[in-house]
């Protein structure tokens, strides 16, 4: 089975290093880009073809949902919100909802951003296996 292959999206140089070592430190997933903002991202998607998009709401040049709005027009990746405006019940999270994203995880904002993989690295990892049918990772 040829692994999932993955998008990264989000405008934080620090978060694509951050999301991506935690993509990449899974042998059974493929990190095979990451873009700084939406409009990059849907050029990225149309030739890289990826099976997962992880991406942020907030972003310059085009946001997370309009990324979506494009994006289900395009191609069958499924999207994984990760994004610190996308608390559980915010409007964002209902309009990523309804938008089909298949998993949204909250992102620490601030200095506590710093934090995400100790904190959500699992989270992160767990919602791309499940969008990619993938059994659960093994807890260290």
């Amino acid at each position: 089975m040829a692994k999932p292959t993955i998008l990264l999206v989000d405008d934080s140089v620090l978060m694509r290093t951050i999301i991506g070592d935690i993509v990449r430190a899974d042998d059974e997933l493929s990190l095979v880009g990451a873009a700084e903002n939406g409009k990059v991202a849907l050029e990225m998607v149309t030739s890289l073809k990826p099976d997962i998009v992880l991406l942020d709401i907030e972003m310059p040049e085009m946001s997370g949902l309009e990324v979506m709005e494009h994006l289900s027009l395009m191609s069958r990746a499924k999207v994984i919100i990760i994004s610190s405006v996308a608390q559980v019940g915010s409007p964002e999270a209902t309009e990523a909802r309804a938008l089909g994203a298949v998993e949204i995880i909250a992102k620490p904002s601030g200095t506590m951003s710093l934090d995400l993989a100790h904190k959500k690295g699992h989270d992160i990892v767990a919602a791309i296996r499940r969008a990619a049918c993938l059994p659960p990772p093994v807890k260290p």
